[in-house]
């Protein structure tokens, strides 16, 4: 059985996320005054008395809007009602109970789920004030007065919450999965391919830039392999960044490289490679992350004899630092390529998982080392000694020799390039350590 899962719901500006942080026991959804900040279901691990659960945070419902996001956070909202095992609805003590909150649970009492009513922002400690009992009157559950920035009354919910979980166990993790960050500028189809790929609406999809705020994970699985899909704000240039929450959302996606195994990097194919794209992709690369180039909206594209090559060959060289990584022609919107997609994603997951035995390494290393001089400055040659491989995701070798300021940047990339040419590595960096010898590993 899967990880309880726990959906905290309400109407917007109730402190939902500021309890989804503490329950995490980090920042992950973004906070802020602003309501409807946070839009997309936002997945965590927590754990109480021993038991892991999952957490949810939602957008606020809003149920009378003709606003097309708007109306896509209640259907996320809702997607996440059915989801949850337990479902904790917060509510505003300072507020008051309002005419949404009671749409609110409306909607709730209709989809027979376990429902807590967390009464947040009773910031003191002792008796809690008599305008929380109004809450009783939403008829949807016992209600729990609590403080999410202070902590005041979480233990007593998490106990309330523990009892409606499912009496089994939760097998496997999603540690065993695959992380995918899909990276890119804004408005590049990162979240339309997250959802062609998973076959339903699992995150917002919108023409307007800036749609997704938060890194979204999506737990994928196929013929026996698991994927942890996560879809990144849009990476724009510092200079547009204006807004504090935008600026969270930036450091999210980088965030969000930092744990991938793979990286996809999304260009679209009808403004090719951008110095913002180039930006992004040489942080998956300075972050040795195995990589894939997707250029999507290929369908887009007026197309003759050469066309693809063609563009092949300009993203290549307009990403030539990272010239091992893929380059695959996609379309979102048809669905074009997207299994290469995912073949590539398990291909260079494992490319840069290799581990090579020592006495091969130094066997290509010598015979490289025959064919090409090392080379020398002021009467002094480097010598190469042997090489050990340290690392996986990305690979990692250590050389040993004689002097390491003689290492000339060219003649590393010759030797990385050695190592490609014998034993794949397609997909991922290459991370050379340079020491001499007697220094330890």
């Amino acid at each position: 059985m899967p990880k309880p899962v726990v959906a905290i719901v309400g109407r917007p500006n109730v402190g939902k996320s500021t309890f989804f942080n503490y329950l995490a026991g980090k920042r992950i959804s973004i906070i802020d005054d602003t309501p409807g900040v946070t839009r997309d279901r936002i997945y965590a691990e927590s754990e109480w008395r021993g038991r892991k659960f999952t957490i949810i945070d939602t957008g606020g419902i809003e149920t009378s809007t003709d606003d097309y996001i708007k109306q896509q956070m209640i259907r996320q909202a809702s997607i996440a009602i059915d989801m949850a095992d337990v479902i904790v609805m917060l509510v505003d003590c300072k507020a008051g109970m309002t005419a949404l909150d009671e749409e609110v649970a409306s909607i709730l009492r209709k989809a027979a789920k376990p429902v807590l009513v967390a009464v947040n922002k009773v910031d003191s400690p002792g008796q809690p004030p008599a305008d929380i009992y109004e809450f009783y009157n939403l008829g949807i559950g016992e209600i729990y007065p609590i403080s999410s920035i202070h902590g005041l009354g979480i233990g007593e919910l998490l106990d309330a919450v523990y009892e409606h979980f499912p009496a089994s166990g939760e097998t496997g993790a999603d540690d065993e999965a695959v992380k995918v960050a899909v990276i890119g500028k804004p408005n590049v189809g990162k979240s339309s391919i997250i959802n062609r790929i998973l076959g339903e609406e699992r995150v917002i999809v919108s023409d307007v830039p800036g749609t997704t705020r938060d890194a979204i994970d999506s737990l994928f699985e196929t013929d026996g392999e698991r994927y942890l899909f996560i879809d990144t704000a849009g990476i724009r240039r510092k200079s547009r960044v204006d807004e504090e929450i935008e600026r969270y959302s930036v450091l999210r996606a980088w965030s969000a490289v930092d744990r991938a195994d793979v990286c996809i990097i999304m260009i679209d194919a009808q403004d090719g490679v951008t110095e913002q794209d180039t930006r992004i992709a040489g942080y998956a690369h300075e972050q040795g992350k195995a990589s894939i180039i997707a250029v999507n909206k290929w369908d887009l594209v007026n197309k003759q004899t050469g066309t693809l090559e063609k563009f092949r060959k300009k993203v290549a060289e307009d990403l030539e630092f990272m010239n091992y990584a893929p380059i695959v022609f996609i379309s979102a919107k048809t669905g074009q390529r997207v299994d290469r997609l995912l073949e590539l994603i398990d291909y260079v997951f494992a490319q840069a998982s290799l581990r090579i035995q020592t006495g091969v390494l130094n066997d290509v290393l010598n015979e490289a080392v025959a064919m090409v001089q090392p080379p020398a400055d002021k009467g002094k040659r480097l010598k190469v000694y042997y090489m050990t491989q340290t690392g996986v995701r990305p690979p990692r070798f250590v050389l040993f020799v004689n002097n390491a300021e003689l290492m000339h940047y060219s003649y590393e990339r010759y030797l990385k390039n050695t190592l490609r040419s014998n034993f794949g590595f397609e997909g991922t960096p290459i991370w050379f350590t340079i020491r001499e010898k007697g220094e330890e590993a």
